[in-house]
Parts: structure tokens; sequence; C-alpha cells
């Protein structure tokens, strides 16, 4: 295959991702973004890779953000938000995480694949990525070219891109705005 044509396979599977998200877990879980003091982030893998983004992006909005396992990330307590991200959603140091958040009375939001896991269980609101992996018993209803569990990892990161372009319009933000919280020791 030529490069046009995996990307525009790639793209089809991106689509399909992204538009079967519920509607309803979408604005949930921006809602509960938008109202935590304080928003953790994690992950493992990928998926860590993906919600460290997303961290990111929170603080260039100015919100308090912080990646579990990280020497400078504080204790989450009442009024927290814990945001994980797992295809299977049984990975047992993200089980152990949420449950020391539901324990102080935290949130927790999970980006899944599956939402009969534990976490999900647990979880506030689950927001269902339905795509393939190979760490997952559910795998999805689209079958992707691509490997492992790229598609899901791919589709979460673009989901949390999507919940901060949300909390912008919210905010009345631009990006613009939110340069002038950029790193500017690089």
């Amino acid at each position: 295959m030529l490069y046009k044509e995996y990307a525009n396979k790639v793209l089809d599977e991106l689509r399909h991702t992204l538009t079967a998200v519920d509607q309803e877990s979408a604005k949930t879980f921006v809602n509960l973004v938008e109202e935590a003091d304080e928003v953790f982030c994690a992950g493992a893998g990928r998926s860590g890779f993906q919600v460290k983004g997303f961290a990111m992006r929170l603080m260039h909005m100015g919100i308090s953000s912080y990646v579990v396992g990280e020497t400078c990330t504080p204790n989450i307590k009442e009024g927290g938000l814990l945001v994980i991200c797992s295809g299977s959603g049984e990975t047992k140091s993200l089980v152990n995480h949420t449950k020391k958040a539901k324990e102080m009375n935290a949130k927790v939001a999970i980006i899944t694949i599956n939402p009969k896991s534990t976490i999900a269980s647990l979880a506030d609101v689950v927001v269902e990525i339905s795509a393939p992996s190979p760490k997952s018993e559910k795998q999805g209803d689209v079958v992707s070219i691509q490997p492992m569990g790229s598609l899901f990892e791919q589709s979460e990161g673009i989901f949390m891109d999507i919940a901060i372009m949300m909390l912008m319009e919210r905010k009345n933000m631009t990006s613009d705005t939110m340069f002038g919280r950029h790193a500017n020791m690089e």
C-alpha cells in the first residue's frame, strides 16, 4: 500500500472511533474537569504518554494538573479528579490509583475500551473508545490495520484534545491566550 492509502484507512478508523463516543459521556467528562479543584492524570505505556499531553494542555489553560507518579505531584483529595487512560481498565497500578482516589472522595474519569472493567465500575464517568487492543477482552467494533493498540491510543489523545477545545469554548480561551503559559525554559 502507498502512504496515502494507509493515511486514508487510519483516518477512516479514527473517524469511526471518535464519532462513536457517547455525547453525554463526553459532556460529563468535560464537566468533571471544569469543576475539579485539581486534575490528576494517569496511564501506563502509550496511554500514559497521551494523558501526559492532556495534563500539559490543562496547565496551558491555567488548570492545576499533575501526572501521577511524578516527584512533584501532590496528594489527591476531595474536589480532585483522577483521569485514567487504560484500554483494559484493569492495569493493577491504575486500579490502585482509582481506589485511593475514591477513598479520598475524589472523582474518577476513565477513557477505556472496556466499560465493564474494574476501574470503569468505580468511575464517575466512563468514556468508551470502541477500538481493538491486545490488552482488552473487549475489542471494540472496528478492525484496525494499525499495530497493537495504536487506534485506541490515538483516539484517546484526540478525544482529550477535543475535550480541551470544549473547555476553551466554555472559558472563552484561544490558543493565543493559552500560549502565555507555554514553557519558556526549553
